[in-house]
């Protein structure tokens, strides 16, 4: 007979199934105040510990937001919560050199899909959105720190073209996750120069609506971002 081992589980993990149930089922409605946490330790016959951290993990996941001196309360989780839970995670990735060339291909995943969906999809006023976020890039060369917001602005431009909020969410996040990447990237020489190239051949390829240019552009771009942050780690490990 082959041996099955049964774990047993943490008092919060099962409050925490049981609050997640109610709230799936329309017990407690988006925007309804869950029982205060002694009602619950009666409800469930558990300890305020338990309570607390089957709450916390509900607000992790975006289903109740906690004030002080109030009762949980039920919202409706966002894009922005779900990634947000990822951001330890990615930052612990993030410490070694795989990490890095990993979120880099992920990133060159999305932001070419991104690409090609603003080509396909830009109307008439976001390519004028995304002509001005190119202008203010250019206007802000030779200022690194300028350069460095408006470059983001530019990619940020170009996740809102699809209208989905979870595009924007992710690029959101990977903007916070590549900082790093960012600011080491920006010290190389020409390295201004060159993403504003790009970002124009990026635009140029979202206002003919050319799908493939668009792939082709967003790609180059972020190949060279990528070279240069490496030859600046290189340069900084070689002393």
């Amino acid at each position: 007979m082959q041996r099955e081992t049964i774990t047993r589980r943490r008092l919060s993990d099962e409050v925490l199934d049981r609050l997640e149930g109610l709230i799936h089922s329309g017990e407690f409605g988006l925007g309804d105040q869950l029982p205060s946490e002694r009602d619950l330790m009666e409800r469930f016959g558990v300890g305020r510990p338990s309570v607390r951290e089957a709450l916390f993990s509900l607000q992790n996941m975006g289903l109740v937001a906690i004030t002080s001196g109030e009762r949980a309360r039920v919202t409706k989780p966002t894009p922005e919560t779900v990634l947000n839970g990822l951001t330890g995670t990615v930052r612990h990735m993030l410490t070694d050199a795989q990490g890095v060339r990993h979120l880099q291909e992920a990133r060159l995943f999305f932001e070419i899909g991104l690409a090609r969906d603003a080509a396909l999809q830009a109307a008439d006023e976001d390519i004028t959105r995304l002509e001005k976020a190119l202008t203010e890039n250019w206007e802000t060369m030779g200022n690194m720190e300028a350069f460095e917001r408006t470059d983001v602005t530019f990619h940020y431009v170009l996740a809102e073209i699809p209208r989905n909020p979870v595009f924007v969410a992710i690029h959101e996040a990977v903007v916070g996750w590549l900082t790093e990447q960012r600011n080491t990237s920006l010290r190389d020489h020409g390295v201004a120069e060159s993403a504003y190239e790009w970002h124009a051949r990026i635009f140029q390829a979202v206002a003919d609506h050319d799908v493939d240019a668009a792939e082709q552009a967003m790609r180059g771009h972020l190949d060279d971002v990528a070279q240069h942050y490496w030859r600046v780690k290189e340069r900084a490990e070689t002393g």
